[in-house]
């Protein structure tokens, strides 16, 4: 089964992503998944269980980064990135 997850880390920085985005965009690259950065929110698409380990250990970074809120959505049956 594949994934997609969606996640928004605040709060949000003027002109590029804060330090507690870019832990948590570390976070999910580090796993080898790949994630398209966006202003609204960053998304990542993988086999389900990738994902879920990912998207936990991005949680865990941006809180630790200084994040104050993370905000996760995720969809079942989305098409990895190639």
């Amino acid at each position: 089964m594949d994934l997609a997850a969606e996640f928004l880390v605040e709060p949000f920085s003027e002109g590029s992503p804060g330090p507690h985005v870019q832990a948590a965009v570390r976070a999910v690259e580090s796993t080898g998944l790949v994630v398209d950065v966006g202003p609204f929110g960053n998304t990542t698409t993988g086999e389900a269980t990738m994902v879920l380990a990912a998207v936990s250990s991005a949680m865990a970074a941006a809180i630790n980064a200084g994040a104050t809120r993370v905000s996760l959505s995720l969809i079942r049956g989305e098409t990895p990135t190639p």
